[in-house]
């Protein structure tokens, strides 16, 4: 224990004080609808602090990532979005745009996932469908027409083929002029989860590790406001997982990555600060918060005590939230709006840096604007209406939020030391370890639900007898002819020498040790496809065939 008033001081003196000659506070005064005044942080009013806490932007970073939090800036408002072809993806993010979200959020169908183009077998009946289809540069283009790549920043929700997606922004940034030191945004590029919970994987995990490590040293050199990926627990806590499992399975293969770049020689402190991560937010208010909390402290404590980080934003753990799509039900889809108003709330008391907020129609169908204008309104009736923006770490010395806090940081501590054991996140995934225990998870969780221990509303109590209409987005089944008939005319009229060129380098540098991002740079800047690309390396690094867990 410390006394908090002198640390609080000292906070004041030091972080708080540079953080503020930075940057302002939104305002000068915060103050409740009674005027009375709400302070940056609370802390117990007798002095006494545990100093496991810290203070916000200050190691171990359990109150916050910044000095100031949401009174200096509010989280990025992003909506994730993307369906049939480039041109309509384009109408959407500029419709969110001009409604007030300031981030934007790429959603790509399967084939895209999957590096094959949309001409490809596997391809037929998924174009355009669950995201945007993108072949090749000329999609890209389109996709980001009258979007100013220096003025936006975006995340893509893309991991086999990120080093292609990130190909493509760079060179649409190029035509438009942007440098890329000026470039900002996300690839989420995380393969080893998908090996775990979701199966948009290509290449074997040790070629996956290569791509993306070449992205961590490409990305420190050319683009530095680029975070290289997205460490994500969304699609593990999707597939079934506990919170607890969801912070353990999701630092555990953040550690692996940052083994995997300092194994090929890169400093952890040139790269470790564009490190990002991607958190669910689910039902249980309390848990969530105290979820993120406790993700901060750990990976703050791993960086410094596993890796020996110097820099403190190496130790920063900053992450992106989105509400639980699994929570959504096709009953009653409206009850939908007020789950994720409850989940968006956790995630902003728990100190998110970006939100994404899911749409009342999800269960159904992709989004329709009328939802997704929804699903914005409530972040910005969070942020500017209720007052939990004013404070930092509002729900912090909460007894409940502390006690769930040290549970969860302990709990997820002793899966991490069992991966450890078992040769760490790879090695463990290939055993079907974080597979098996996630399987567990959701079956209990389904059980529960079954048997009416676990109440959902309108779907096992208080059911209603009819349901209303609700109006769906649909996808024209046009889309895919069309997508189709421009692939093939641009694969007519590109300069195929040049294609097969370039991607006989990627091929080239693959089968070697070379970093693979500026010779796919200069591929897709010849109009090579994303499938063609896919297949330079797949001819090299071959495909993973998921082993069977029984």
């Amino acid at each position: 224990m410390s006394n908090f008033h002198e640390q609080l001081e000292d906070w004041e003196n030091a972080t708080l004080s540079k953080a503020l000659k930075k940057n302002s506070e939104r305002r000068e005064n915060f103050t409740t609808t009674s005027n009375i005044p709400v302070e940056r942080v609370y802390g117990p009013a007798d002095g006494d602090y545990p100093d496991k806490l810290g203070l916000p932007g200050q190691f171990p970073f359990t109150r916050g990532a910044q000095p100031t939090m949401y009174r200096g800036r509010l989280w990025t408002m992003r909506q994730y979005a993307g369906f049939a072809s480039a041109e309509e993806s384009n109408n959407r993010y500029r419709y969110l745009l001009d409604k007030g979200t300031n981030g934007l959020s790429v959603a790509f169908d399967l084939p895209t996932q999957m590096g094959h183009d949309s001409d490809h077998g596997l391809s037929a009946g998924e174009v355009g469908k669950v995201g945007v289809a993108i072949d090749s540069l000329e999609d890209m283009e389109i996709l980001f027409r009258d979007i100013p790549l220096d003025e936006v920043t975006t995340s893509m929700t893309i991991n086999a083929t990120a080093s292609i997606l990130l190909a493509l922004y760079l060179a649409v940034a190029d035509k438009q002029g942007v440098p890329w030191d000026k470039v900002g945004g996300t690839v989420q590029n995380d393969v080893l989860k998908e090996y775990i919970a979701r199966g948009t994987y290509v290449y074997p995990p040790t070629a996956s590790m290569r791509v993306i490590t070449d992205i961590f040293a490409f990305c420190t050199e050319k683009v530095p406001r680029w975070n290289t990926i997205s460490i994500s627990g969304y699609h593990i806590r999707e597939a079934g997982s506990t919170a607890v499992q969801e912070v353990a399975f999701t630092l555990a293969d953040g550690i692996a990555y940052v083994q995997a770049a300092i194994d090929v020689g890169l400093d952890v402190d040139d790269f470790a600060g564009r490190l990002s991560f991607f958190f669910n937010v689910h039902n249980n208010f309390f848990e969530e918060i105290a979820k993120y909390r406790a993700a901060r402290r750990l990976w703050a404590k791993i960086m410094k005590e596993r890796f020996g980080a110097i820099r403190e934003r190496s130790m920063m753990l900053r992450f992106h939230s989105q509400t639980a799509g699994s929570s959504l039900t096709a009953q009653q889809p409206i009850n939908n709006i007020v789950r994720t108003a409850v989940q968006a709330l956790a995630a902003v008391c728990g100190g998110t840096q970006s939100l994404h907020t899911n749409s009342y129609d999800e269960a159904l169908a992709l989004p329709t604007e009328a939802a997704v204008t929804a699903a914005l309104r409530t972040q910005q009736i969070i942020a500017h209406e209720s007052g939990v923006a004013d404070s930092i770490d509002p729900m912090g010395g909460s007894w409940l939020v502390e006690q769930l806090t040290d549970e969860i940081e302990q709990r997820a501590e002793q899966y991490i030391e069992q991966i450890d054991k078992l040769g760490g996140a790879v090695a463990a995934i290939e055993r079907g370890f974080q597979q098996q225990e996630i399987q567990q998870a959701a079956y209990a969780y389904q059980l529960a639900q079954e048997s009416g221990d676990s109440i959902l509303v309108g779907v096992n109590r208080f059911q209603a007898d009819e349901e209303a209409p609700v109006d769906l987005l649909k996808i024209d089944a046009s889309v895919e002819t069309r997508q189709l008939e421009k692939l093939a005319a641009l694969k007519a009229r590109r300069d195929n020498d040049a294609v097969r060129a370039a991607l006989a380098l990627v091929t080239e540098t693959a089968r070697g040790d070379g970093n693979l991002m500026p010779v796919i740079i200069d591929a897709v800047k010849t109009y090579a496809t994303l499938g063609e690309v896919s297949d330079a390396m797949r001819e090299v690094f071959g495909e993973f065939d998921a082993p069977v867990f029984i």
